[in-house]
């Protein structure tokens, strides 16, 4: 059995209102610039935003329970008018936080 991977806490933040700004930009660039700009790509990145912010705000520090956050909120949106899913996006929004962190996002195995 392997080792298990240990939890990555982001770290506090001063101003979660600039910090989900930052996401919600950061997601925007690379929802457009993944398959196509879509109008739609804007909504999803705000509510995104919108949902990072609040567990921030809420005291959730733990990448995972953002990401499970994120996945089940995002159920609700509706994605019929884009490439995207709730899993994608959250996928992507770890991605980019990892990245934020200095953390470089692998995929596959080794």
């Amino acid at each position: 059995m392997g080792t298990p991977i240990p939890p990555i806490q982001l770290p506090p933040c001063g101003d979660y209102t600039a910090e989900a700004e930052w996401l919600e930009a950061a997601l925007l660039n690379w929802l457009n610039t993944e398959y196509l700009p879509e109008a739609v790509n804007l909504a999803i990145a705000q509510r995104a935003a919108q949902v990072y912010r609040r567990q921030r705000l809420e005291g959730e520090h733990d990448l995972g329970g953002i990401l499970l956050a994120l996945v089940t909120e995002l159920q609700e949106f509706d994605f019929s008018q884009s490439f995207y899913s709730e899993f994608a996006v959250a996928n992507a929004v770890s991605d980019l936080l990892l990245r934020r962190l200095g953390i470089e996002p692998c995929c596959g195995a080794g």
